[in-house]
């Protein structure tokens, strides 16, 4: 889909108003102290335009940090499957995000598929947010090659100036646009100015790291016994935070909760973290990733 329109920032309080009567919206919002979560917003004074990655990623609302996937009752003999998901918008998802839930996406829609995943994923609206410059000084933007567009989202801006240039990139997309009808048409000195900004965040966005990003496997193939691992042995505290923060890590834990009645209960899954010492740890008591450095 190639439709492009503008937004005036003048109309843009008035778009986060309407955006938030039609579905719950969440963005990014200020914590203080310069740190940044996406949570629930109902106006644009809430939302932080410039922001640096927030303390979670937004893959938390399309994977929880505890789902509830199953209530039973042994006695009955029923087992009940649970889908919970509901209609969202999610805006301001930058490029990096936006790469991360793509990845998850694959994850989750390869044999055998999560149902749950994609039962949430189908019904949250994404509306992503173009960094015209670093964030902050640890991007790597380039050397992932993610400082540009490169899809995963229904609505796409870019801030022009006085407006925001918008990629239509779905008919879900389209379909808030046309329903909202605050938008403009881009016309060709909009494409132009779009073109603008592109070239100059060619020259701003540097490659981070020295290799290529096509290189970086084979090298991580070939640093298992890299003095490396033995330095982050000797600094890591297996807390598990890189693995919460990481908007790519998707691995979780199946528990069962049984009421005192022991027969019924509900079957839940909750985020876990391969840098947990538990994580590796099989029947018998062994462990084929015991030390910190093996787990990094």
């Amino acid at each position: 889909m190639d439709r492009y329109e503008v937004l005036k920032k003048a109309d843009f309080d008035q778009f986060i108003s309407a955006l938030a009567r039609l579905k719950p919206l969440a963005a990014p919002v200020n914590k203080g102290f310069n740190k940044y979560t996406f949570e629930l917003v109902e106006d644009a004074s809430q939302i932080s335009i410039k922001y640096i990655p927030t303390i979670l990623p937004p893959k938390k609302y399309f994977m929880p940090q505890r789902e509830t996937i199953l209530e039973f009752d042994k006695a009955a003999g029923k087992w009940q499957p649970v889908l919970s998901s509901q209609d969202m918008v999610l805006f301001g998802v930058h490029t990096c995000d936006l790469a991360g839930i793509q990845c998850l996406n694959m994850v989750f829609s390869g044999k055998p598929q999560d149902i749950n995943y994609l039962a949430r994923r189908d019904r949250i609206t994404i509306i992503g947010l173009e960094c015209n410059s670093y964030c902050d000084e640890y991007a790597s933007c380039a050397a992932m090659d993610n400082h540009l567009p490169n899809g995963g989202y229904d609505l796409f801006f870019t801030e022009l100036a006085d407006r925001f240039m918008v990629h239509v990139n779905s008919l879900e997309g389209e379909k808030l646009v046309n329903e909202l009808g605050m938008f403009a048409k881009a016309g060709p000195a909009d494409h132009q100015k779009l073109e603008e900004v592109r070239q100059q965040k060619r020259e701003i966005f540097k490659k981070e790291l020295k290799p290529e990003y096509s290189e970086l496997k084979t090298i991580f193939d070939q640093a298992m016994d890299s003095e490396v691992w033995r330095d982050l042995d000797s600094r890591c505290l297996s807390c598990g935070n890189c693995t919460n923060v990481c908007p790519t890590c998707y691995c979780f834990d199946v528990r069962d909760d049984i009421n005192l009645d022991l027969n019924t209960g509900i079957r839940y899954r909750v985020w876990d973290s391969c840098q947990n010492e538990s994580f590796a740890r099989v029947a018998g008591g062994e462990n084929f990733r015991e030390k910190r450095g093996e787990r990094q």
